[in-house]
């Protein structure tokens, strides 16, 4: 089912498209050419005030890849006067007040990416840049920048609402395992106070709570929000009275979330899903999992149990507690063959009628398997179209009459097309703002010749958290609106040289992919559509993007088009057309992909396709180059440290790196971001891809600083300041045969000649920085140059070679990472 079938489906039970709103009386005025940042601009605006202002830990950007201006083009464009406050000095409220009081709201944000991961590297250091601040200027925003910033604008203003948004915010939505202070903190709605959090691409919610807000409704009032998390205090219970509550906060005794038999049938309605009648039984005689959802589950019986749930006296006396019980063991004499249980079926509420009840935060922060057990519930009910609310108990000084519910509506329903145009379609400036004067903002330079095509990803890689943001429905921008786009970029964008740099998204090819059957997506709770294998449901022809490609290369102006968003390989094999298209016209000499890991123990704690996808798409690849006459490469991005990977596993992908000439110039370690599945993993040692208990499941995980930085460093194996460090290890894991000379061996062995270098002195050279050049605003030479980069008379006489430019940390511009360097003309 497409974003746009559930956007049309939510349209008749009222749900408005965005641009059917009754506009707000400010819409009398035009649009700002930037949206006001300081009280002279709202004066030239002719503003006595602002209806909302935007708080952001980013620099204002103008432009549809930055969240605060999409959110604040969007309210603007509903009659909304909207003002931005970028990233503010957070140590006063006096910073907070420079605007003046909001009429309606704040809206706070803590930047495109999670403040933390901004400002710390995945060993915990801190960073010394900022890509979203002016001139890379680190430090400039706090820590957990989205509690700051709300409690700082409680302060400025203790009677204007606070409405809570962005990826930092919507992450962490319920108690979470905190990868900076090593401890699970509780959800950020409690130590932000706002009012509300609007979790996801929260464009549809923010539009009717504004909205509701400049009509005088309350909180309660829009309490049915989807996509909206908010605190259910004690005197605001009646908020959600409506309810049936369903408990499940304990793994030995859960409540009826669905008698799901194999942890891999994720489908409520098994009926409408052949791949899924076809599968075999889990059951403990081994029968064959009949086809139909009655016969599924004969044998089984939900029957009532003691209510034994942890703080039992917290959940209404009428909560239905089951358990499911599965075949005796015992033969029925009459029929010589298992007893069964006798067949008990049990109506279940609707969905959107029903709560699900999570483990307490005071429970999930000292018991990991019930964090485990939380993290697996919270990720089953993301699908739009059948996801039930969740609520979660978080007790206030261990007081069981003023603890505090974080109530989370179901997810938003997604843009249909329409919309998603709608939006992209706004009076962006497309720059930022002037205030800034010629400062570069490294992370406008990445997109400013770029495109986003679409949102959403159904893959579901455990390390990462964009399906938990973005959702797992895949909202497409229509051919129109991103050809519109292409030609403004070449009619309005400074020092464009017609090459768009990208045209892509969250995952470069899966444009327009969607189920094909509505009623399955419907139903379907399987975590990814392309794990382990790609679902035979799954549509994956490709032609409608093939065909994008074609019309925007055919734009006068325009030069090349590059795709430099993640290409997700194991999709682009079912379209061997799409492949030769990409191949021959937008591979700029090197394409990016991600395998992560060559080791199959490893890739199913990623979800991530074996590495015969790779092999396939690769074959694909050069054969398509070589019929294009190009000298073309792959580049492979791998994770090291990832949950489930044993020093063996690291051992085994250096030496698939070796026998493919790979030579890694940056490595990735594994970073634990908020609500990742794969940062439950490490918390928990459990794997919440399947049924959680207490005596089964537990993951491998590397934690120490010492193994972390063995499993960076064998990835980089062909790096002379690894070897000692890769020797100690492969001598105490018994395989010292890799340590030679030989072309079969992984490193050499001691030489005291290489040894012990420093970096200046190393004698290996990534071929990055040999294809590397700096940045303009950035140039920094070891000699004297003139303005041009050119020798100066004096060193031309000399005979001396030019200065070389000198490649700092963070000033290269590159495509690319360990490979040959491109041959020059």
């Amino acid at each position: 089912m497409s974003a746009d079938t559930i956007a049309r489906t939510a349209f008749k039970q009222g749900t408005k498209p965005l641009y059917d709103y009754d506009k707000h009386w400010a819409s009398c005025y035009e649009p700002a050419p930037y949206l006001p940042m300081s009280r002279a601009e709202m004066d030239a605006l002719g503003w006595d005030a602002c209806d909302v202002i935007i708080v952001t830990g980013d620099a204002y950007v103008d432009h549809p890849s930055f969240g605060m201006a999409i959110i604040g083009r969007l309210l603007e464009a509903q009659g909304f006067r909207v003002g931005i406050i970028a990233q503010p000095d957070w140590t006063s409220k006096d910073a907070f007040m420079e605007l003046g009081k909001p009429v309606y709201a704040y809206g706070v944000t803590a930047g495109n990416m999670d403040s933390m991961i901004n400002r710390y590297t995945a060993d915990r250091k801190i960073r010394s840049d900022d890509a979203y601040s002016p001139g890379n200027v680190a430090n400039k925003r706090p820590d957990r920048a989205a509690i700051v910033y709300s409690q700082r604008c409680r302060e400025a203003y203790p009677d204007v609402p606070i409405i809570l948004g962005g990826i930092e915010g919507s992450l962490r939505r319920i108690a979470h395992y905190d990868y900076w202070s090593d401890k699970v903190r509780r959800s950020v709605l409690l130590d932000s106070r706002a009012d509300v959090l609007l979790y996801g691409n929260a464009e549809r919610a923010i539009v009717d709570v504004v909205h509701g807000l400049s009509k005088g409704y309350s909180f309660e009032q829009m309490s049915k929000l989807r996509g909206a998390a908010y605190l259910l205090t004690p005197s605001r219970r009646h908020w959600q009275a409506d309810m049936t509550e369903i408990a499940s906060n304990d793994v030995d005794t859960v409540g009826r979330v669905d008698p799901i038999i194999n942890p891999y049938v994720m489908t409520e309605d098994v009926d409408s899903c052949k791949i899924e009648q076809e599968k075999p039984s889990d059951s403990p005689v081994g029968q064959a999992m009949p086809s139909s959802m009655a016969s599924q589950y004969q044998g089984f019986v939900a029957e009532p149990v003691a209510n034994k749930i942890i703080n039992a006296e917290q959940v209404d006396t009428d909560t239905q507690v089951v358990q499911l019980r599965g075949f005796d063991n015992t033969l029925d004499s009459a029929f010589n063959k298992p007893k069964t249980a006798r067949k008990h079926k049990l109506k279940l509420p609707p969905r959107e009628q029903t709560v699900i009840r999570l483990p307490d935060y005071e429970h999930v922060k000292s018991d990991p398997v019930l964090y485990a057990h939380a993290s697996r519930i919270l990720h089953m009910e993301t699908n739009p179209g059948n996801a039930r609310a969740l609520v979660q108990r978080h007790s206030m000084g261990g007081n069981a009459q003023t603890a505090i519910d974080v109530w989370l509506n179901p997810p938003p329903v997604p843009l249909s097309t329409e919309e998603m145009d709608y939006i992209f379609d706004l009076p962006y400036a497309r720059l930022p703002h002037p205030s800034y004067g010629n400062a570069r903002i490294p992370a406008f330079d990445m997109i400013k010749f770029s495109v986003n095509i679409m949102r959403g990803c159904f893959g579901g890689c455990t390390f990462c958290s964009i399906t938990e943001h973005e959702g797992r429905i895949i909202q497409n921008r229509s051919e129109e609106s991103i050809l519109r786009e292409v030609e403004a970029i070449r009619d309005t964008a400074p020092n464009f040289t017609g090459v768009i740099s990208d045209l892509g998204g969250p995952t470069a090819n899966m444009y327009r992919l969607s189920c094909k059957d509505e009623s399955i997506e419907k139903n379907c709770r399987k975590p990814s559509c392309v794990y382990p294998t790609v679902c035979e449901n799954l549509l994956t022809d490709h032609s409608n993007l093939t065909q994008l490609y074609r019309k925007a290369r055919d734009i006068k102006g325009v030069k090349k088009i590059l795709i430099a968003s993640g290409l997700r390989y194991d999709l682009a094999v079912k379209d061997p057309e799409y492949v030769k298209e990409l191949v021959t016209h937008h591979v700029g000499g090197y394409l990016k992909i991600a395998p992560e890991h060559s080791e199959d123990n490893v890739l199913s704690k990623m979800m991530k396709p074996g590495m015969g996808s790779y092999d396939e798409f690769k074959a694909m690849f050069e054969r398509f180059s070589a019929e294009a006459g190009k000298e073309q490469y792959l580049i492979p991005y791998f994770i090291a440290a990832h949950p489930g990977t044993t020093d063996e596993d690291m051992m085994n992908l250096a030496l698939w790196l070796k026998r493919n000439g790979f030579r890694a110039d940056q490595v990735q370690a594994f970073y634990p971001s908020p609500m990742a599945t794969a940062t439950t993993m490490y918390h928990t040692h459990k794997d919440p891809l399947h049924k959680i208990n207490r005596e089964q499941g537990d993951v491998t995980i590397v934690k120490s600083g010492k193994q972390r930085k063995l499993h960076k460093a064998f990835l980089r194996y062909h790096d002379p300041k690894n070897w000692a460090l890769l020797r100690d290890a492969l001598k105490a894991m018994g395989r010292s045969d890799l340590i030679g000379k030989s072309r079969a061996c992984l490193i050499p062995p001691f030489n005291a000649s290489l040894e012990g270098r420093d970096a200046g002195q190393d004698s290996y050279q990534s071929a990055r920085k040999k294809n590397s050049r700096l940045g303009n605003d950035s140039v920094k030479r070891r000699g004297k140059q003139d303005g041009n980069g050119s020798q100066t008379n004096k060193q031309k006489a000399s005979g001396k070679p030019p200065a070389r430019k000198r490649v700092q940390k963070g000033n290269f511009q590159t495509q690319h990472t360990g490979l040959p360097p491109r041959k020059q003309k």
